[in-house]
């Protein structure tokens, strides 16, 4: 069987247009034997990081493409009438520079052409060529525009265009075969036109879907795309139900006369060889004063905060801020801390009120000592393991609040620090929930919406609910699947379309900050006006891309008007910082239930709980609203009963006491995992984090190899103790074992302690 490699792919980030979800994609590549695959999405290239990992993932060779829109005069022109129409380019990448010139194409598209699409003009080709291979795309391309056209000299000038822009071994005509008619006319004269000028056929196909049968799925997407229901005759429609991967045999059917065709495919598979690297950062300069170092200028901003938290500088707290630095250095984030402490420092100058902290970066004294944080981490027992792990290295990743009214002010500022070019917003993407896919399928299929309306409400809400958990929990749902035909193609199609990207925004809080222009590393996308990056969060940072979240409280612009209020009426000024939290009228406020307006503890559940709780130390706040979810509920009747009869608290073993005795016995914060293994079972504190987040991801494999290491301990191949396992520590084997269990039944629902603390920071208002 001849080989053959797919080149004209569109996947689910051809958003309603493409079908063809990656990972099933890539999968079928390898059962259909072929090694290769590119990715061409409609003017994007939202998906190509995850494309690439799945494609390492399965031994196949990704190609990063896209299939681009061209302007029918330039990309600058917005005519109404003369700049409708587009035509169509596919672009792949041969190499690094051909894959950086490829960002600067897709993004000048958004940016600079956007007009109904991201559109790119001969300018933008010609200077971006190197290292880039173009085929003539489909019947959309212009090529092929000319041909239907009978236009056949201009079709051939166009060609030669390209292939002048591209050189003569990087452009190619392409040939498609779907059953239109269209095609095969412009096929014989596409031959006719290589023969003439020497420029080589590619055979492609124009996946939008990954089987056959899978076309009415598409047709539905479509569907949703142009608001429009299958039974109007005038809509977007594919003529034919080809667009699917075809295996190669099929394609070699499908071109018999056309067999170079076919191999060209491989030849420009072997060309492409793009690798990203996952282990690189791209942190921004900070410029700090002449004098210093960027090292030496964080140390002396850390030892003055460290005199400003603590009157008693002990030697503990030393040795703990020494660690913390050698830990950022040698993990090459002091800039980083830098960036954050100057933005943080320009808000607070400005009287811009900023969250006391949450996330894991409050377990860090460097944070503190800052000012990023004020949550003393010493005080409340923070690992800093929990924010950076020596052991598992991974961006650091700090999220900060700011009054919602003046949030843009701050990032005004990060734009003319670092240069407009270097910051943008991060985009994100909605997805099709259960419900809505119903909805979106009952609209596009015409059914009513009652129908519809009936269907979509048996979906339970619940949190990660899918089409297929609710066809299994409700008795109901499942008895109108199995007797209503009607419902069940609803349910079927809606299945097929869950979970795919629907529409692309921008992330209400990520800003993203790099050392060159941002489209040196990522490709840009327009939102409402605004600039954003193609790729998500998650795929900056592991492209080493420095990911801020900037996010905006309403609740601190509350604050900021009460204190503003307080001190223009009384001439009072009130500094938070100063206040302990042991206000006894506070805690009868919380245990009365007056909580209205106070963030966390205004529901009635809340209420009602803080009534039977009785809080009166700020631990049993923070405590309560990290029990009062689905899951920790079930530990609340024992956690009241603990507090309210400390007598009958039993610890497993007498270890345990100091670690759960501010919880009265319960286990409750993902900190006190760590503290167990580390102080029963002997971890560092690096592994016990990793231990940790082994089971947050109820990795059971991996849980249950821990299991041996935390009873029985582990040695390195030279008979020398890695882990001293519990009963080396003194610990006895079923106890071991009845601790570890409780760790994994709590896994299952571990919350953060310090993520809850800056919830609770507004208490101090009631």
């Amino acid at each position: 069987m001849r080989d053959f490699v797919h080149l004209h792919v569109h996947t689910e980030y051809s958003l309603l247009d493409g079908a063809t979800r990656i990972k099933d994609m890539i999968k079928t590549v390898k059962e259909l034997g072929m090694r290769s695959i590119a990715i061409t999405d409609h003017g994007s290239m939202f998906g190509v990081i995850d494309f690439y990992k799945e494609c390492k993932k399965h031994g196949i060779k990704p190609i990063i493409g896209c299939e681009v829109y061209t302007a029918s005069r330039t990309m600058k022109d917005k005519d109404p009438i003369k700049d409708k129409r587009m035509g169509h380019l596919v672009l792949l990448a041969k190499n690094q520079v051909g894959y950086q010139n490829l960002i600067k194409v897709v993004s000048l598209g958004y940016v600079e052409g956007f007009y109904y699409k991201p559109r790119i003009d001969l300018s933008v080709l010609q200077k971006y060529s190197e290292g880039v291979i173009a085929l003539s795309a489909c019947l959309a391309g212009e090529v092929q525009q000319y041909l239907l056209q009978n236009n056949y000299e201009e079709a051939k000038k166009q060609a030669k265009r390209l292939q002048e822009i591209f050189g003569e071994d990087n452009f190619y005509l392409e040939l498609q075969d779907h059953g239109i008619k269209e095609q095969k006319i412009v096929n014989e004269q596409l031959i006719l036109l290589s023969n003439e000028t020497s420029i080589p056929l590619v055979a492609t196909n124009d996946v939008h879907y990954l089987k056959k049968e899978d076309a009415p799925i598409h047709d539905v997407l479509l569907c949703i795309q142009t608001a429009k229901t299958i039974d109007d005759e005038d809509r977007m429609k594919f003529p034919t139900h080809e667009f699917y991967l075809k295996s190669p045999q099929e394609m070699e059917e499908l071109f018999p006369y056309a067999k170079e065709a076919l191999d060209h495919t491989v030849k420009i598979a072997d060309l492409c060889n793009v690798e990203f690297d996952f282990n690189q950062m791209h942190l921004p300069n900070y410029e700090v004063p002449q004098q210093y170092t960027a090292k030496e200028y964080l140390r002396r901003l850390c030892e003055e905060g460290l005199k400003r938290r603590y009157k008693d500088i002990t030697k503990d707290l030393e040795e703990r801020l020494e660690y913390e630095l050698k830990t950022i250095e040698t993990m090459g984030y002091v800039e980083y801390f830098l960036i954050v402490w100057d933005f943080i420092r320009y808000a607070k100058e400005n009287n811009i009120m900023v969250g006391p902290g949450r996330g894991s970066a409050a377990g860090s004294i460097v944070s503190y000592t800052l000012e990023i944080t004020d949550i003393d981490p010493i005080k409340y027992n923070l690992i800093f393991e929990r924010f950076l792990n020596p052991e598992r290295i991974s961006m650091p990743d700090i999220d900060i609040d700011f009054c919602i009214e003046r949030r843009q002010e701050v990032i005004d500022y990060v734009v003319r620090k670092y240069g407009k070019e270097k910051v943008a917003q991060i985009i994100t993407f909605g997805t099709m929930a259960a419900r809505a896919a119903i909805r979106d399928v009952g609209r596009a299929m015409n059914i009513s919406y009652g129908e519809v309306d009936a269907i979509a409400k048996q979906i339970p809400m619940q949190l990660g609910i899918t089409i297929d958990k609710a066809l299994e929990i409700n008795p109901s749902l499942k008895d109108i699947y199995s007797k209503d035909e009607k419902a069940k193609r609803l349910i079927d199609v809606a299945r097929a379309v869950e979970g795919m990207p629907r529409h692309a925004s921008t992330h209400a809080a990520g800003v993203v900050i790099s050392k060159k222009a941002i489209d040196e590393y990522v490709p840009l996308y327009v939102h409402n006006e605004g600039v954003t990056t193609q790729f998500t969060m998650g795929t900056l940072e592991e492209l080493g891309l420095l990911k801020m979240d900037f996010l905006g409280l309403r609740n601190l612009t509350v604050i900021r008007d009460a204190l503003e209020s307080i001190k223009r009426n009384y001439g009072v000024e009130i500094d938070f910082s100063t206040m302990p939290y042991t206000d006894s009228k506070v805690y009868n406020l919380i245990t009365k239930g007056d909580t209205l307006g106070v963030f966390q503890l205004e529901s009635a559940g809340m209420r009602q709980f803080m009534k039977e709780l009785k809080p009166d130390c700020f631990e049993d706040i923070v405590a309560g609203i990290s029990l009062y979810r689905p899951g920790p509920m079930d530990s609340i009747p024992k956690y009241i009963e603990y507090k309210n009869n400390p007598q009958k608290i039993q610890y497993l073993h007498p270890k345990l006491e100091p670690i759960l005795n501010v919880t009265y016995g319960c286990l409750i914060y993902q900190e006190q995992v760590m503290q167990i293994v580390r102080e029963l079972g002997g971890y560092s504190y690096g592994r016990s984090d990793l231990v940790r987040r082994a089971m947050g991801k109820k990795k059971m494999e991996v849980m249950e190899e821990e299991r041996k290491y935390f009873i029985y301990g582990k040695e390195d191949e030279n008979g020398n103790i890695e882990i001293a396992g519990c009963i080396r520590n003194g610990v006895d084997e079923k106890i071991a074992n009845q601790i570890y269990d409780d760790m994994i039944d709590f896994a299952k629902y571990a919350l953060i302690f310090i993520h809850t603390i800056y919830k609770t920071i507004d208490i101090k208002i009631a």
